[in-house]
Formats: C-alpha cells, sequence, structure tokens
C-alpha cells in the first residue's frame, strides 16, 4: 500500500533540484512536442518526405564516419571528447559570444556545453555544412531549454 510522503513541497523540490540538473545534462536533446490540431494531420502535407530526411541523416552520417576515420573509438560526434570539440566545433566570435550569452541566461553546466557544440556540429552535418554557423548553435540551445525550466 503506497503512503503518502511527508516531506514538505520545499524539500521535494530542494530534492528535484540536486538530482534534475546532473540527470538532464546527460539526455541530448529537450523537445517539447505540442498536440498536433486533426486540421494539420487531415490536410495536405507540405515538407520533407521521409525519404528526403534518410538521404540527409545518411549523408550526415557518412560524413562524421569520415571524420573520424582516424580514430578508433569514435564513429560520430556524440562521441567526441575535448580533443575532439575542439578540433571539429570551432566556432567564430559572434557565435562563441551567443553561446556564452546563452549558457549565462540559461545557468547551464559544462557538460550542456559539450552537449550544444555535439548536437550543433551533428545539425551542420544535416546542413550540409563544413562549419557551425550561429543558426546551428542557437538550434542546439534550443533543445537545451527545458534544463532549467522544468525543475525551476
Amino acid at each position: 500500500m503506497p503512503h503518502e510522503s511527508r516531506s514538505s513541497p520545499r524539500e521535494i523540490q530542494n530534492f528535484l533540484g540536486r538530482i534534475s540538473g546532473p540527470l538532464l545534462d546527460r539526455i541530448d536533446l529537450h523537445v517539447e512536442v505540442p498536440q498536433v490540431k486533426f486540421r494539420e494531420i487531415a490536410g495536405d502535407r507540405t515538407g520533407e518526405t521521409s525519404a528526403q530526411i534518410r538521404e540527409r541523416v545518411v549523408a550526415a552520417r557518412k560524413r562524421q564516419q569520415s571524420r573520424f576515420a582516424h580514430k578508433r573509438k569514435i564513429t560520430c560526434n556524440a562521441l567526441m571528447g575535448p580533443k575532439e570539440l575542439k578540433d571539429f566545433c570551432a566556432l567564430d566570435e559572434a557565435t562563441k559570444e551567443l553561446l556564452k550569452n546563452a549558457m549565462a541566461d540559461l545557468n547551464l553546466s559544462a557538460r550542456a556545453y559539450d552537449r550544444i557544440l555535439k548536437v550543433a556540429r551533428t545539425i551542420a552535418d544535416l546542413a550540409g555544412s563544413e562549419k557551425i554557423l550561429s543558426d546551428h548553435i542557437s538550434e542546439a540551445i534550443q533543445y537545451r531549454s527545458l534544463d532549467r525550466q522544468i525543475w525551476s
């Protein structure tokens, strides 16, 4: 038989605050998906087909395999370590400033910083871009926005 918690709401919030940051830091993408209205489902669809998306994903994976061909244990962006982040995720000054501001505004951790770079590198690969651009960083940052919203 379950029993009711004797902890106060503040104690519960403090506990969640201690575990949530480290746990959420280990999840690369946080995406909130709103309910789709019937008329949107039933209407004419535009956008990429599954086959087109698959082509982009396959091309991005080939870029990653080529990038890491000389690395035995790294096969994709998610497995990059600090050296690879430095080598393959260089940012121009404006993009660095964007990321710096997001880190401060969202109170993100060093682990979240690494995850943002890895996701941005993947977004750039999907776009066929050799460089990580500010648009790629912005999109990757959006995927971290739940970090502090859920638990604050």
